[in-house]
């Protein structure tokens, strides 16, 4: 992937698709592979914003079922089957955990109903991935660290898990290799209509300042929070704040779904890269869409809530990391954020262009098909989908299970520990190849780069040369997420700077720049 503003200039577009989040990148890839003339351009980073700070899940939404959207719920369940089989390395299965205690808002058997209808509604699903009634004594020694008084007992369900991040970014390489011209860092700063109709757009390259023209025969907005800067946006959109928090490990390879005492919310409890990833909280939001911050407030009502569980509270003190992100969803006048569907729309004025509007990470591959089908018919093209069941682009072409383990035993004969290995090989698929001859060049490569998180330098390199980065928080963030999942020092910062330095162009003052910007952004002292 090499970022390349020139390929947006002097050549006609079937489509250009603004925003490089989950849902900009389906759309062009999509569009792609059916055949049409695509570009996209993202205004920062791939996945800079709300698709980069999910919950990491590609779930069905098990409490949409109190509300009776069985057709959100089925619609999901759907597309999570087709991605587990699709994208073995990206997305992998995820067991959930839910208590039930003396006091539990719902009950064993309101439970044990709900989650025999959320397999009902999956669909064919395999013995593994049915859910499992345990009794209290059983459910607490598969759940340790939960308090055991009023305890009495659980189930768990399956679901499935992602890098959020790293998904977009191989739905985006995926656009490129089939001839969409991909571009982050460019700013849409115009749309250029004649006779009442858009035929493209004005952009602006964010590392250049420069000026240019993009021809384009349908236009998608896929901008998330930023479709509200418009009057007509702000009245189709509700935004909704959601923060997670990064604490240390307190399970094993399962997660849990637990129940807030003060408002009766959903919030999870999830095992990822080694640690522990809680959230999400869900209040409206009004504030600057550039700018999202994570409160003191919404730190306390996740760590009290989370600690109503514990044997071992967890203090301030011991948050590792957290990130914010905004919701899109569709205006509702309902009062609480989370009664509002996660359900999804197209929105085209009579200018033609078209602004997806609201959805979720799970189903944005469906809802990506409807929108190039729409593009398609305003374009009189009969071009139907091409994604749905397609192998992702680093998917390995061989039975998934037997070449992870030959890429696992090739990783541990070059000296890659175990938990790495493991992580290296979901962040890269196929491409992991490529990984192992860079340390078979330089054996040090393999060695990682902070001693407790699952990342080696190898990695890092690679991710500098070949996954369009520009900025140092690009790599920290959304190629490998350090500035969430561990306390960087300046120290760190510069070390890590450093080994990028020469592959990315910084000179001295470049390199301090960046350590700066990432300081402010996540390191600790």
């Amino acid at each position: 992937m090499k970022r390349d503003f020139s390929s947006l200039l002097d050549r006609p577009f079937d489509l250009l698709v603004c925003g490089g989040g989950i849902y900009g990148a389906w759309t062009a890839y999509d569009a792609a592979l059916r055949g049409l003339r695509v570009a996209i351009v993202e205004q920062r980073d791939w996945a800079s914003a709300t698709s980069s700070a999910s919950s990491k899940l590609i779930h069905g939404g098990l409490r949409y079922l109190e509300s009776f959207d069985f057709k959100l719920v089925k619609k999901a369940l759907t597309e999570r089957r087709m991605l587990l089989e699709s994208a073995p390395h990206r997305v992998w299965p995820l067991r959930f955990g839910v208590p039930v205690y003396e006091d539990s808002r719902i009950g064993t058997l309101q439970l044990k109903a709900g989650l025999a209808l959320y397999d009902f509604l999956a669909g064919g699903i395999s013995p593994d991935m049915a859910h499992r009634h345990f009794g209290s004594q059983a459910f607490a020694e598969h759940f340790p660290a939960l308090i055991t008084g009023g305890l009495k007992g659980g189930f768990t369900y399956a679901d499935a898990q992602t890098d959020d991040a790293r998904l977009v970014l191989e739905l985006v390489d995926g656009a490129m290799s089939a001839g969409a011209a991909c571009v982050n860092y460019c700013k849409l700063t115009g749309v250029l209509e004649v006779n009442g109709q858009a035929c493209g757009a004005t952009i602006q390259d964010q590392i250049g300042n420069t000026d240019g023209i993009i021809l384009a025969r349908q236009i998608v907005y896929a901008t998330g929070q930023w479709t509200t800067a418009s009057e007509e946006g702000s009245q189709w959109c509700r935004l909704t704040k959601g923060i997670h928090l990064i604490m240390p490990a307190a399970l094993g390879e399962e997660a849990l779904l637990l129940t807030a005492r003060s408002d009766g919310r959903v919030f999870f409890m999830i095992p990822w890269y080694g640690l522990t990833l809680i959230g999400t909280t869900d209040t409206d939001y009004r504030g600057d869409t550039g700018h999202v911050e994570v409160e003191a407030a919404d730190i306390a009502y996740l760590l009290a809530e989370a600690n109503h569980y514990l044997k071992t509270p967890w203090k301030e003190q011991d948050i590792i990391g957290s990130f914010a992100g905004l919701r899109v969803l569709k205006q509702n006048d309902n009062s609480s954020p989370s009664a509002v569907s996660r359900d999804w729309e197209l929105k085209t004025p009579n200018n033609g262009v078209h602004y997806s509007i609201g959805g979720k990470i799970t189903s944005a591959r469906e809802d990506a098909a409807h929108i190039v089908d729409a593009v398609c018919a305003q374009l009189r093209l009969d071009a139907p989908c091409q994604t749905k069941g397609k192998l992702f682009p680093w998917a390995p072409q061989e039975n998934y299970s037997a070449w992870s383990a030959a890429a696992g035993a090739q990783a541990s004969r070059l000296g890659i520990d175990p938990e790495s290995a493991k992580w290296l090989i979901r962040r890269h698929g196929k491409r992991v190849t490529d990984i192992f001859h860079s340390i078979e060049d330089d054996p040090h490569l393999a060695e990682r780069v902070m001693p407790e998180l699952p990342f080696i330098h190898a990695d890092l390199l690679w991710s500098a040369r070949n996954e369009m980065a520009v900025h140092l928080d690009d790599l920290l963030r959304r190629r490998m997420p350090l500035l969430i999942l561990a306390r960087l020092t300046e120290s760190d910062l510069r070390r890590l700077a450093n080994a990028v330095a020469p592959t990315l162009a910084w000179d001295e003052a470049a390199l301090n720049k960046e350590i700066a910007a990432c300081y402010r952004l996540g390191a600790h002292p």
